[in-house]
């Protein structure tokens, strides 16, 4: 299965307001980010990739979960950041049965992840050729 598929499988299986909810913020990523790349990871967790990963969407009992691979980094003037907040890098938002999420603040985190992640990539030394000791 492809992963959107396998993503649109998990919305199905949810069957709760935690399916809701992802399909919500899955559409939320797209509006954001309309060249996102989903994956399927580590035994069933959706990411949303562009030059690297941007976020994943765990589902627990009690939240869905987004982790922001490099989180620590973005801005959050809004401060929808509100768990992994001890990190160096990683930053999360849990979103509770009943809670209404910024979509727009959410959009704008997504947008600056992709940001973050094509400048991290452009800034990355390039390995040289003969430059391993292996060669």
């Amino acid at each position: 299965m492809a992963p959107s598929e396998q993503i649109d499988a998990r919305i199905r299986e949810l069957n709760d307001w935690r399916g809701e909810v992802l399909a919500e913020v899955r559409a939320l990523i797209h509006e954001a980010d309309t060249q996102v790349e989903e994956t399927w990871k580590w035994r069933g967790v959706p990411v949303w990739e562009h030059a690297g990963i941007l976020c994943t969407g765990e589902t627990y009992k009690a939240a869905v979960k987004l982790t922001f691979a490099k989180g620590a980094s973005l801005p959050d003037p809004t401060g929808l950041f509100n768990a992994s907040l001890d990190g160096n890098v990683r930053r999360a938002i849990d979103i509770h049965e009943g809670e209404n999420l910024d979509e727009d603040a959410l959009k704008a985190l997504i947008r600056a992840a992709v940001e973050l992640n094509i400048k991290s990539k452009a800034t990355k030394p390039k390995a040289q050729k003969g430059s391993s000791p292996l060669e």
